[in-house]
């Protein structure tokens, strides 16, 4: 399984920076509720025990003192109030029996205020107490408020931010990947730019946005580069014509002197076997200064070959008219097979088709050993035609196939003991590419090869004489 792409890793990455901020964002805002729920507790507390020592400073009858007290108690406080002395006894009588009943912590006679969290049965409270003076006595004025409302409160906003979090995690993530798609919108057109740039079309470029930004820079730098790549192949493909227009002449030369020297009677047997080398390396040099002029030339064209409308199944006759005569003398059984329509209509160009398919069945022919099998199949439908060239040959391994259009590639030894540069089937490449056609290969080791050749057909064609 491949790498995701760079859009759905930031993506994630995105979604899980924020998920991992929200968190954090929850339990910061958590933390600083709670907090100010604790505050707002002790501001009550702190409230109700001012309130109740100015109360208890306007009365000095006891019983009077001790009325206002419960009456103050159970109006503000649930009646959770007492007036304690500094060694722990009551001043009053507790107001309620809620109040008798209330787990107070012991007072700490060294402090002036104390804030006590305490677990009473039913639930949390917290406690305030506050030590003052009444008629002269150091007293301590104690108060206690549920924690059972900021709980619940804390809870309500803990499921919230739970809640919440998928939703915004999703609504984040589709934003995350928007963006990236978008930012790297430049790069997609880059990249496809790039893939329609090949060694015959290197004068295209990719597209420069003026951002400003990094991508500005790699597009220029693209066309940086594929401007000295262009310069650097026109150069070659500038050599490889011009050298092998000019070999051409000499090598001419050369064999037209052998073969004159073959004609002298006189000459020695030994003589006459080298100048027969001479003939017949010359001749091999002169085919492959040939396709190397044809494969140069292909580079250096640009854009479609004019093109006109021919009967394909003529072609195909022609082409294997002439591989007939070589099948026959090496023992090899050539069967042509062209449909019941005598008349296949494409564009194209029928001296180039017909070394395409000369070249499929020189391929065949080479790597065949009698008794062998040649097959040359002719199928039409709506839209394409179709040129299959099958052979019971030697095959092509595995790991060659997908090189074997290359130039100058030669495949394994097996193979290599027949003749040739390697230059046959990156022609017939090219040619299939004029035509927009599809030229692939299939093959088997030991059980032979098959070449499919699928070219358009011509639905409007044009009258063929």
């Amino acid at each position: 399984m491949g790498r995701a792409s760079i859009s759905l890793r930031l993506t994630i990455w995105f979604g899980a920076i924020f998920l991992a901020g929200w968190v954090l964002f929850g339990m910061t805002m958590w933390v600083n509720l709670r907090r100010t729920l604790v505050d707002e507790r002790y501001l009550t507390l702190s409230s109700r025990l001012d309130r109740l020592r100015t109360l208890l400073e306007k009365q000095e009858d006891a019983g009077t003192r001790y009325e206002d007290f419960t009456d103050f108690a159970h109006a503000t406080g649930g009646g959770l109030e007492e007036i304690f002395r500094a060694d722990g006894s009551r001043l009053l009588p507790s107001p309620s029996k809620a109040a008798l009943a209330f787990p107070w912590p012991a007072i700490e006679a060294n402090k002036e205020e104390k804030f006590y969290h305490v677990n009473a049965p039913d639930q949390p409270y917290w406690v305030l107490a506050h030590r003052s003076s009444l008629d002269g006595e150091t007293v301590y004025l104690v108060a206690a408020a549920p924690e059972g409302q900021n709980l619940l409160v804390l809870d309500r906003f803990w499921e919230g931010l739970i809640a919440s979090a998928p939703i915004l995690l999703l609504i984040s993530s589709a934003g995350g990947y928007w963006l990236s798609r978008k930012a790297l919108q430049p790069v997609d057109r880059i990249a496809a730019t790039a893939r329609s740039i090949s060694i015959s079309n290197l004068s295209g470029r990719v597209p420069v946005v003026k951002s400003g930004d990094e991508l500005e820079r790699l597009a220029e730098t693209c066309n940086a580069m594929l401007a000295r790549l262009e310069v650097a192949v026109n150069q070659i493909n500038q050599f490889t014509a011009d050298a092998s227009h000019e070999l051409r002449g000499p090598i001419s030369f050369v064999r037209t002197v052998a073969e004159v020297a073959l004609r002298n009677p006189s000459a020695d047997a030994e003589s006459r076997k080298a100048f027969e080398d001479i003939v017949d390396e010359t001749a091999k040099a002169t085919v492959l200064l040939e396709d190397m002029l044809t494969l140069a030339r292909a580079d250096a064209e640009r854009g479609d070959k004019a093109l006109e409308s021919l009967n394909l199944t003529a072609v195909v006759e022609e082409a294997c008219a002439m591989a007939r005569p070589i099948a026959e003398d090496r023992r090899l059984d050539l069967s042509v097979s062209l449909g019941a329509s005598r008349f296949v209509n494409v564009r194209g160009d029928s001296s180039t088709l017909r070394r395409l398919l000369w070249i499929l069945l020189d391929n065949a022919l080479k790597y065949t050993q009698s008794p062998g099998r040649i097959d040359v199949a002719l199928s039409t439908n709506s839209h394409h035609a179709t040129v299959e060239v099958r052979d019971s040959g030697v095959g092509i391994s595995a790991a060659d196939l997908p090189c074997i259009f290359d130039r100058f590639y030669r495949a394994d030894p097996s193979r290599s003991n027949v003749e040739g540069a390697g230059l046959g089937l990156a022609i017939a490449k090219w040619i299939a590419e004029m035509h927009h056609a599809q030229l692939s290969v299939t093959s088997e080791m030991h059980k032979g090869t098959v070449f499919q050749l699928i070219i358009p057909a011509n639905l409007d064609p044009a009258p063929i004489s």
